[in-house]
This record gives structure tokens, sequence and C-alpha cells, in this order.
């Protein structure tokens, strides 16, 4: 049920785009106490992007998740800057990521919802 979809202004190789998704999923997981099994992660072709009137590496998150505490988001916050830095070279001050907790009526899953 969480669902992170990243997007940035950078070109990204397949092989490292892969290894983002996967550590990406794994950090999700664990920040949230939710099973792997349920959290999906996107990452959208490079676009055009500015951010502050820069064109330089920058990125935009949207995190998902039936319950998510804001009491647990600056520390996703921070491992999700630190990821992003490590794997793409992109200063925390050039990434902002969007909160939502997402009502279970509102979330469907398998014809159904939560």
């Amino acid at each position: 049920m969480p669902y992170l979809r990243i997007q940035t202004n950078l070109a990204v190789d397949e092989a490292r785009k892969q290894a983002l998704l996967s550590d990406a999923s794994a950090l999700v997981a664990k920040a949230l106490g939710k099973p792997e099994s349920y959290v999906m992660v996107s990452f959208a072709p490079q676009q055009p992007m500015l951010f502050a009137g820069s064109d330089a590496p920058c990125a935009y998150l949207e995190l998902k998740s039936i319950g998510l505490s804001d009491s647990k988001t600056p520390e996703i916050s921070a491992a999700l800057c630190k990821l992003l830095g490590q794997e793409m070279d992109i200063p925390s001050s050039r990434i902002y990521i969007e909160f939502a907790d997402a009502p279970r009526a509102m979330w469907g899953w398998k014809g159904a919802t939560f």
C-alpha cells in the first residue's frame, strides 16, 4: 500500500535506476514498518525541471501510504534525501517530498479497498 514516486531532471541508466528502486523499496518498507511485498516504487523518466530557477540536479518525490504518521515524516525525509544524495548526487536542499496519508477506503487493491 505504500507508494513512492521519484521524479528528477537527471538521466539515469537502467542499472542505476533498478538499484535505486530496490533500495528505495526496502527503505520505505523499513521506515513504515510494512512488508515490502506491499510497497510500490516508480521512477519517472527524466523530465525538464527547475528548482529555485536552476536546472541543476533536483528531485520531487511523493510518498503515499495508509496510516502515514506525520511523526515519521522527518525521519523518512532524511532517509530518502540521503539515498538520493548517495545514489544520484542530488543535494537534500534540491529535493521536495510530498507525504500523504491515504484513507483505507480511498486505496484500492485486488478489486476492493483496504
